[in-house]
């Protein structure tokens, strides 16, 4: 098995040098999928990151050319 890299919200902000506020209120569930990106160990509150797919979806977005931003901080691929 792979070793998986868990990270707070704080420890994901330094990483991608997003606001750990940015983080909660926007990527949060638009971009950062519960289950894909983010896990809630033991069915609790505490939020815990995945390093790798974040790291790897981060490498996937940028190669895509056409993205429509939307309001809620997610994208429209037209």
């Amino acid at each position: 098995m792979a070793s998986v890299t868990y990270l707070t919200t704080d420890e994901l902000s330094s990483r991608i040098k997003y606001d750990a506020r940015t983080i909660r209120e926007r990527l949060k569930d638009s971009v950062l999928l519960e289950g894909v990106h983010y896990i809630r160990p033991f069915g609790g509150r505490k939020i815990l990151y995945i390093w790798e797919k974040i790291e790897a979806d981060m490498g996937n977005v940028a190669a895509q050319t056409f993205a429509i931003p939307m309001a809620n901080g997610g994208v429209c691929h037209g």
